[in-house]
C-alpha cells in the first residue's frame, strides 16, 4: 500500500447548516493514516513521513479493527495537564527519532488515535462512497479501546463550536454527509472553523539570555521564495529543556546575514539563522502590518520550511 496525501478542509467563517452537514471536534493533534495490508501495519503522517515506530500502541490493528485490509484516517492526540488536547504534548511522541526512547515516552505521554474516516477496506476503495456510508463502515469495523476512539459527530455545528469556545479548544470541522473522499484534495465539502488561529512559521533568528535561546524571530515565505518577518515570540509551551535543546540545534545554523526581506521590529541582540527550523505558533490575529498579535510557540515541528507560506 502506497501512502497518500489526505483530504483537507477549507477555512470558513460561517458555519454551514442543513440536514446533511455534521460537525466534529478539530483535535489539536497529528494527522495519521493507518495502512494494513493483512500482514503489516504502517502509519504515515499527512506529509507521507512514516510514524509507525512512534506509536507502537496502534501496531496490533486487529485488536481494534476487524477488517482484513484497511486504510484509516484520523488524528493522534495527547492531553496536556489541563486535560485538553495539546499539540506540544503529542509532539513529544511524534518528534522521537531515537527509537530506544519510545518505551519511556509511552509511559510519559499516553496517546489516543481519534479515527474519523476509512479509505479502503478488504481490498476495495471506499473513497467514492458517501461520508454517511463510510461512517457506518467505521462503526461496524472499529472496536474502541484505551488507545483508539471513533470521533463523534454532531448535527449542530454552532452548538459544538460554542462548547469548543467554552473549553478553549482548537475548533471544529464541518462535513457534508454526501461527500466523497478526495485524495490530496482541499474541498468545500469539508470546512473548518478555528476558535484560535495558528500557523507553521520559520525561525530566521533568535535572541539569547544567559546563552540560552529565549525568543524566536519568525517568518513565512511568499510565492517567490522570499522570507518575510511576521513577528517574534518567547512565550508558549516550550519547557526549559526544550529551549536548551533548541539552543544546541541552532549552533550550526548561525550566519551573519539577516534572512528576512523586511526589517524586523526587534533587531537588538538578534542572532541570525539559516532558515531550517519550523515551529507551530498560536496567535490572536494578524495586524494591519501583517505581523502576529500575541504569538505563542506551541512546538518545534518536523515540517519542510518551504511549506511555511504566506496565505
Amino acid at each position: 500500500m502506497n501512502p497518500i496525501i489526505p483530504m483537507e478542509p477549507i477555512s470558513c467563517e460561517v458555519i454551514p447548516k442543513g440536514p446533511d452537514w455534521i460537525a466534529q471536534v478539530k483535535w489539536d493533534g497529528v494527522r495519521i493514516l493507518t495502512y494494513f495490508d493483512g500482514k503489516e501495519t504502517r502509519l504515515y503522517n499527512r506529509r507521507i513521513n512514516e510514524r509507525t515506530h512512534q506509536y507502537p500502541e496502534l501496531a496490533d490493528i486487529q485488536t481494534y479493527c476487524n477488517a482484513h485490509s484497511v486504510i484509516l484516517d484520523g488524528e493522534v492526540i495527547a492531553l496536556g495537564s489541563d486535560g485538553k488536547p495539546s499539540f506540544h504534548e503529542v509532539m513529544r511522541r511524534d518528534g522521537i527519532r531515537r527509537l530506544e526512547k519510545v518505551s519511556q515516552a509511552q509511559k510519559l505521554v499516553p496517546i489516543t488515535y481519534m479515527i474519523f474516516d476509512v479509505l479502503f477496506i478488504n481490498k476495495e476503495w471506499t473513497i467514492d462512497r458517501t461520508l454517511r456510508e463510510r461512517a457506518n463502515l467505521l462503526s461496524e469495523m472499529i472496536t474502541p479501546n484505551d488507545y483508539v476512539q471513533l470521533v463523534d459527530y454532531h448535527y449542530s455545528g454552532q452548538a459544538l463550536y460554542e462548547v469548543i469556545e467554552q473549553h478553549g479548544m482548537e475548533g471544529i470541522v464541518m462535513k457534508d454527509l454526501n461527500s466523497k473522499y478526495i485524495i490530496g484534495g482541499k474541498e468545500k465539502q469539508w470546512q473548518k472553523k478555528k476558535y484560535y488561529r495558528d500557523t507553521i512559521a520559520v525561525v530566521g533568528g533568535v535572541t539569547l539570555r544567559d546563552n540560552i535561546v529565549n525568543s524566536l524571530l519568525l517568518g513565512l515565505y511568499d510565492s517567490k521564495g522570499r522570507l518575510f518577518y511576521i513577528g517574534h515570540a518567547g512565550t508558549g509551551k516550550l519547557t526549559r529543556d526544550d529551549w536548551r535543546a533548541l539552543t544546541e540545534r541552532i549552533v550550526p545554523l548561525i550566519q551573519h546575514e539577516m534572512p528576512f526581506e523586511n526589517k524586523p521590529a526587534r533587531l537588538k541582540g538578534a542572532v541570525w539563522l539559516k532558515p531550517k527550523v519550523a515551529v507551530k505558533v498560536q496567535f490572536a490575529e494578524w495586524t494591519e502590518g501583517y505581523t502576529l498579535r500575541q504569538p505563542s510557540i506551541q512546538a518545534v515541528v518536523d515540517i519542510p520550511v518551504d511549506h511555511c507560506l504566506l496565505e
